[in-house]
């Protein structure tokens, strides 16, 4: 065999083990569903948002210089927000049975460029759990701010709700089948692929030439045995004949 394939040859060792790749396709595609409505926890996201403001006074809120000093606290701020100072208070005060550590992990502190807008996002197996500690947080935080750094420029803008057609936002179920099915196809590909190139054997006129580098003269097809008439009464006696016009066959 060649150690190169053309394109043609491409296609044609596709179309030899498409049995393989839908095979292998399908497998990946069933495990794909299985994991992901039966195997991974569906998680629920739930978010709040808080004002960053130094006062409640419309002139204030818009002068530029305010607002510029407001954003340089909201790093300060998106840090203090996921400080054991504050996240202690949010499980005691929920009687969460989860360390911080965990609790840090669930909680995503970010804010738009140049926004006093920050957005406390939480994920949950449980979308009322994500919500009540997305709320918690703010909260608590809210309060704590002005005893760690003397100031009252947090107000809470939205506060995170739980819709009746909440849908997890992971796994995706549809997502993950569909990645699978492109996987599946390129293993299946690569699986085909090999397992041609691996393969010594000599099966048509191709390969000889191929090997051999010298033309086929002629192929010798099966010839399938013609069965023999075992039985002696079946076999035509050599002294017989047919009867002729007017004959008849006696003693």
């Amino acid at each position: 065999m060649g150690e190169t394939m053309s394109l043609k040859g491409l296609f044609q060792t596709l179309k030899k083990r498409v049995w393989l790749i839908m095979l292998i396709t399908i497998i990946a595609a069933i495990l794909s569903a299985v994991v992901s409505f039966f195997v991974i926890t569906p998680i629920y996201e739930a978010k709040t948002q808080i004002l960053v403001n130094q006062t409640k006074s419309d002139d204030q809120l818009y002068n530029s210089t305010e607002v510029q000093t407001n954003i340089q606290l909201i790093n300060t701020y998106n840090v203090i927000i996921k400080s054991p100072a504050i996240l202690d208070k949010v499980k005691s005060e929920l009687n969460l049975k989860r360390s911080v550590e965990d609790l840090n992990s669930q909680i995503t502190v970010s804010s738009a460029t140049n926004s006093q807008v920050v957005e406390i996002v939480v994920q949950d197996s449980s979308p009322h759990v994500a919500a009540q500690i997305a709320n918690e947080t703010a909260k608590v935080f809210q309060t704590q701010i002005s005893k760690i750094m003397k100031v009252n420029n947090v107000s809470v803008l939205s506060k995170a709700i739980v819709k009746k057609d909440v849908s997890p936002i992971k796994p995706q179920p549809l997502m993950n089948i569909v990645v699978a099915i492109i996987v599946g196809l390129i293993v299946g590909g690569v699986v085909a692929f090999l397992i041609e190139h691996l393969d010594n054997t000599v099966k048509t006129e191709q390969d000889i030439e191929n090997i051999l580098e010298l033309p086929v003269m002629g192929v010798i097809v099966n010839i399938k045995e013609v069965p023999k008439v075992t039985s002696v009464g079946a076999r035509p006696s050599l002294n017989s004949r047919a009867p002729q016009r007017g004959e008849t066959y006696g003693s």
